[in-house]
């Protein structure tokens, strides 16, 4: 039986974490949104040539990579694709692509993954509601706007608070943390990526790279 979580009568879905991924009835895409630091460094990182792994990328991502992993295991084997603010409008017409080519109304699941603490539970992430909110807006200016209530909340969110955009994602927790240093920045650094800051992850719509994870491997999506 349909679950009254899993917002199955929705085009456009959104949960939390790889616990709210499991909740949602399948969907034909799933956008993994970890604005900081996962979704800004793999976007970056395949702009610029460099090849990120999955495997490698959960050595230093507890949240957005395991959510991520969760997806791509998924026996309904979704298109996954990993978004943020950094390429919101392009996650946007990567779907609307995916949707032109079935010729069929594509189902999207946007998970923002939020923060995990140090006993491994989840914690809200307003970068991440941010992004998600950025993305499914994208999605809703394209006409695929049959969102959920979760979703739409998320993306009205994002349109009363785009303006402030950089202040929110510094001044937010996460924020504040990687500007006072954190263990996960060596470690991206020893994987030959360069992390993302808070200010980079704040510009809205900088890039059209749209990260998707094929055979392990993250590449643009085409």
């Amino acid at each position: 039986m349909p679950s009254p979580f899993d917002q199955s009568t929705y085009q456009v879905r959104l949960e939390w974490g790889v616990a709210g991924l499991e909740r949602l009835a399948p969907a034909d895409i799933v956008v993994v949104v970890d604005v900081l630091r996962f979704s800004s460094t793999v976007v970056d990182a395949v702009a610029s040539g460099v090849e990120v792994v999955l495997a490698d990328a959960v050595q230093w991502s507890r949240n957005g990579a395991a959510v991520t992993a969760a997806a791509s295991a998924a026996a309904s084997a979704p298109t996954v694709l990993v978004g943020g603010i950094r390429n919101a409008a392009a996650v946007g017409r990567a779907v609307q692509t995916v949707q032109e080519r079935t010729g069929e109304r594509t189902s999207v699941a946007v998970i923002a993954a939020g923060e995990l603490d140090a006993a491994g539970l989840m914690r809200f992430a307003v970068e991440d509601h941010l992004g998600a909110g950025a993305i499914i807006t994208a999605l809703t200016d394209l006409g695929i706007d049959h969102t959920s209530p979760e979703a739409a909340v998320a993306a009205e969110g994002f349109r009363a608070l785009r303006g402030a955009l950089r202040h929110l994602l510094g001044a937010s927790g996460s924020g504040r943390e990687i500007a006072g240093g954190i263990p996960a920045t060596a470690r991206i650094e020893a994987s030959g990526l360069v992390p993302s800051t808070a200010e980079q992850a704040a510009q809205l719509d900088a890039t059209d790279l749209v990260p998707a994870l094929v055979d392990g491997r993250f590449t643009r999506f085409a």
